[in-house]
């Protein structure tokens, strides 16, 4: 049976039971269930209160309402006389029931939402009253065999529950007004963290920004005014008080859920199907993954404290109940997060899917400390376990995802050499991706900790680097180890792809230069990797140039060596040729071949121009200096003296630039 009358909301309330704790004994209580259906409503006010009407002299309603005060009093002392049975119950009670029925008859006739506030004096003196009916139902109770206890128990009973539907109505009313005066502070769509290689070989992205939220200092409630809220309060406290704790808490439950999904709604949170989830493309689900973390963010930052504000302030004197509404509350909205994020996690993983997957393990992270805060009763204790397997269930997919790196770099066995000794797209791909994830590597080093099973609350905090600069033995630093090692060695075997050993050199030196440069730039991996294992790397760079000018430039330094050149004292012209020959020669070969190839880092680039100039220049100017006279006077010395030394070390300019040239087209 529905308890009380319909109302113009679209709220659906399920049937009312038997309530009315401490009520009365079981006449009354049998009473109560003949007049709480809808039809015995309409006929309180209806042909009942045109009874009561009769049964007492025609006179105005206000006039009828100013004698309230008047008999209060004799109400009051009829309530302090019930115990023990009194001997008869005075007219005083019967007029007090009547002429509160007609009180409770101008409030009925108000507009919903604007019963209450007009007058304050006429709003406490219902409230009033409402305690007086309560105390003399509960009081009465004991003695209602009696006839004429029975007939004062009915009519009391009717016009409690006539008091308790008004209450209700305005209630309902009150808590999701027909205009929602409302003004959502949409939350700031949360910057990119995804991994895009294209993106990230030539920029860094920004990883997740939680979304700032707009205060209105003006406004206590933005949703309620103050007047409704203090309405709001006494209502709930004269119906809890009455004996309809069940029913108001009902009401509270419903509107304010509707309210919140509402909400939601507008904020653009939608629930989506865990069939949708799997065949939904990555781009579209990282959006949607985007604004599940942006809205969830705002609901328990902004909407979460506000709701526990409005739930203490309207039952401000019964905090038990009001920390159990607002814990049902969080809960039902939590959980609709929850199953996106269950629908997310069955999905087909993806190393590009990492960074968004520790978005939202750090959004259930932030989550948990607010909700010890906001929900402190038992109920609560079962919601805080579901978001903590929910976050274990994101740590655990994320820590799937990254080992898939390692996997992807041990697959990788290409038998292409990247063109020009150019930086390979392994080594981008890599280094950019454990840039971008030591971004989060507090993160990461919590979830590889819960999935090994590690007891963080135990753990002291480690430090960066020993004494002797090797690197913490965290668990996400032993994987990120493991990643740099499996690099090393497939871009090892990659360099054995090259004929050209100079090639192969500076195919090494390309992307060692790289990893240190994105090492050097990230402080996280920097700390992470230690100082031992940076020399090291930067040994194995000088030695991989060592090697580079060794298989390069030492046939070209035989060429134009003193040694040989001279035979008693006389300089062989001959060989003098041949060695100048030889010399333009290979040096034509050498430009030829490696101003094609590619040094992209200005800085290595650089560095190799000058340590060949230095090599190469000195060695040419004094073999030219010394050998030059006995070729100019010939009529072929220009044939082998085609080079100045300025023009060496123009040419050796030109060097790892991706450009080829021809150096008889440019002399000309």
């Amino acid at each position: 049976m529905e308890k009380f009358l319909a109302l113009e909301t679209s709220a659906t309330l399920p049937k009312s039971r038997d309530h009315r704790r401490n009520e009365c004994a079981s006449h009354a209580r049998h009473q109560s269930e003949i007049i709480r259906t809808k039809s015995t409503m309409d006929h309180l006010k209806g042909d009942a209160a045109a009874a009561y009407q009769k049964e007492i002299p025609q006179k105005n309603i206000v006039d009828e309402s100013a004698s309230l005060p008047q008999v209060l009093p004799e109400v009051d002392e009829f309530i302090d006389t019930l115990s023990p049975e009194p001997s008869q119950i005075p007219e005083s009670i019967g007029s007090f029931y009547r002429i509160f029925e007609s009180f409770i008859k101008q409030y009925e006739s108000r507009e919903s939402s604007m019963r209450f506030g007009e007058n304050q004096e006429e709003d406490d003196l219902l409230f009033e009253c409402v305690k007086r009916v309560s105390k003399l139902l509960n009081g009465m109770g004991e003695f209602s065999s009696k006839d004429e206890m029975g007939s004062s128990l009915n009519q009391g009973s009717n016009v409690l529950h006539r008091a308790m539907s008004l209450l209700d109505e305005e209630f309902r009313a009150l808590l999701y007004p027909k205009r929602c005066r409302l003004e959502l502070k949409t939350p700031k769509t949360p910057k990119q963290s995804t991994f895009n290689y294209n993106s990230l070989s030539t920029q860094d992205l920004d990883r997740y920004a939680p979304p700032e939220t707009v205060s209105n200092e003006d406004e206590e409630f933005p949703d309620f005014s103050q007047e409704a809220i203090s309405n709001m309060n006494m209502i709930a406290t004269s119906m809890i008080s009455a004996g309809y704790e069940s029913e108001c808490c009902l009401v509270y439950s419903i509107f304010r859920k509707m309210a919140l999904g509402d909400q939601l709604t507008r904020l653009g949170f939608d629930n989506i199907s865990f069939d949708d989830l799997q065949r939904m493309q990555w781009e579209s689900l990282e959006g949607e993954i985007s604004m599940w973390i942006s809205i969830f963010r705002h609901c328990y930052t902004v909407l979460f404290p506000g709701e526990r504000k409005l739930s203490d302030s309207i039952f401000s004197e019964y905090p038990s109940i009001s920390q159990r509404l607002f814990s049902d509350l969080a809960a039902v909205v939590i959980k609709r997060f929850l199953n996106f994020g269950e629908g997310v996690v069955l999905t087909k993983s993806s190393t590009e899917k990492l960074f968004k997957f520790l978005d939202m393990h750090e959004t259930f992270r932030d989550l948990l400390p607010l909700m010890g805060d906001l929900c402190s009763c038992e109920s609560a204790k079962d919601l805080i376990f579901e978001i903590c397997v929910a976050q274990s269930r994101i740590g655990k997919m994320a820590v799937n995802i990254f080992s898939e790196l390692e996997s992807s770099i041990k697959s990788d066995q290409g038998r292409i050499p990247v063109p020009s000794g150019q930086v390979h797209p392994l080594t981008r791909y890599t280094m950019n991706y454990l840039k971008y994830a030591c971004e989060y590597t507090d993160t990461l080093e919590e979830v590889f900790k819960q999935q090994e099973g590690v007891d963080m609350s135990n753990e002291p905090e480690p430090e960066d680097c020993s004494d002797n600069g090797t690197p913490r033995k965290s668990p996400f630093s032993k994987r990120l180890m493991t990643i740099m090692d499996l690099l090393d060695a497939n871009l090892d075997m990659k360099s054995k792809l090259y004929r050209d050993p100079s090639l192969s050199n500076i195919f090494l030196m390309n992307n060692g230069r790289y990893i240190l440069q994105k090492i050097k730039g990230s402080t996280e991996i920097h700390d992470i990797m230690g100082a031992t294992w940076r020399r090291k790397r930067s040994t194995d760079l000088r030695q991989y140039h060592k090697s580079y000018q060794r298989e390069t430039w030492s046939r070209v330094l035989q060429c134009i060596s003193h040694e040989g050149l001279q035979s008693n004292g006389k300089v062989l012209k001959p060989v003098l040729k041949e060695r100048f020959k030889n010399f333009n020669t290979l040096f034509e070969e050498i430009h030829k071949t490696q101003s094609t190839w590619v040094v992209s880092d200005e800085q290595l680039q650089s560095e190799l121009r000058v340590s060949i100039s230095a090599v190469v220049i000195p060695a040419y100017r004094s073999f030219l200096g010394r050998f030059r006279q006995y070729l100019e006077g010939s009529k072929q010395g220009e044939k082998y003296i085609k080079y100045q030394p300025e023009d060496v070390e123009t040419y050796i300019e030109e060097l790892f630039d991706g450009n080829p040239m021809s150096m008889g087209r440019r002399r000309t």
